[in-house]
């Protein structure tokens, strides 16, 4: 696969790079190379399918845009049983949110009834980055119609006490509370969550638009001193 990293290569913006690092705290400087987003998502289109399949077994990956592109390919993919097989494989090998976050595959719209199964076994891993994409599925995939008590509850039970999984899970709750504020608002009232995810979850809402005044002003006396 020497020909996809010298393309990567090949791409690299200095600038961009400085830029971005900063920003990735958990990434190797020297493993980063500094090529934009937009680029790399059309190089994984481009990539003839006989290349793409090849790559995505290649792993460990060297540089984080290698990484970037294989989330990508990842996310285009429409058949489910062939993306599920192969997120289970890269998923031990995602070291930090960038990568993690940018696996958002609108198909699995299409499996919700599947995908929940292996979500709930995500969510019971020790695995960082497994645990972190569970939680951005349900918040993905599941604040509709196919909203369920049973997602909270599940992310409720979740062991893994790590910051860039807090994180997420307060995301997930303020998208929540602004999607379904009544299933959610709930939550933070009796006070589900930790500290700073309970909190982080009432700042994010507090700076969406699409939360309302009056709610906001509800959720501020919420917060935990």
């Amino acid at each position: 696969m020497d020909k996809i990293k010298d393309y990567l290569l090949s791409q690299q913006d200095i600038k961009y790079r400085d830029f971005t690092l900063p920003l990735i705290p958990n990434v190797d400087e020297k493993t980063f190379i500094g090529v934009r987003l937009p680029i790399i998502k059309k190089y994984a289109k481009d990539l003839p399918k006989k290349d793409r399949l090849e790559f995505l077994k290649d792993l460990p990956h060297q540089y984080h845009e290698e990484n970037i592109l294989h989330a990508l390919i990842l996310s285009n993919m429409k058949d489910y049983d062939t993306f599920l097989n192969y997120v289970n494989e890269f998923l031990p090998y995602v070291s930090n949110w960038s990568v993690c976050d940018t696996i958002c595959n609108k198909n699995l719209v299409k499996y919700r009834p599947q995908l929940i199964k292996e979500i709930y076994k995500w969510l019971k891993s020790y695995e960082l980055y497994r645990v972190r994409y569970a939680v951005k599925c349900l918040m993905n995939y599941y604040l509709d119609e196919d909203f369920k008590e049973e997602h909270l509850l599940k992310v409720r039970e979740v062991k893994l006490d790590d910051y860039y999984v807090e994180m997420m899970i307060a995301w997930y709750l303020a998208t929540g509370l602004a999607k379904d504020y009544e299933s959610f608002v709930k939550v933070i009232e009796e006070k589900w969550f930790s500290k700073s995810i309970h909190n982080k979850a009432i700042q994010k809402a507090v700076e969406s638009f699409r939360v309302s005044d009056e709610h906001k002003a509800y959720l501020k006396t919420l917060k935990i001193k």
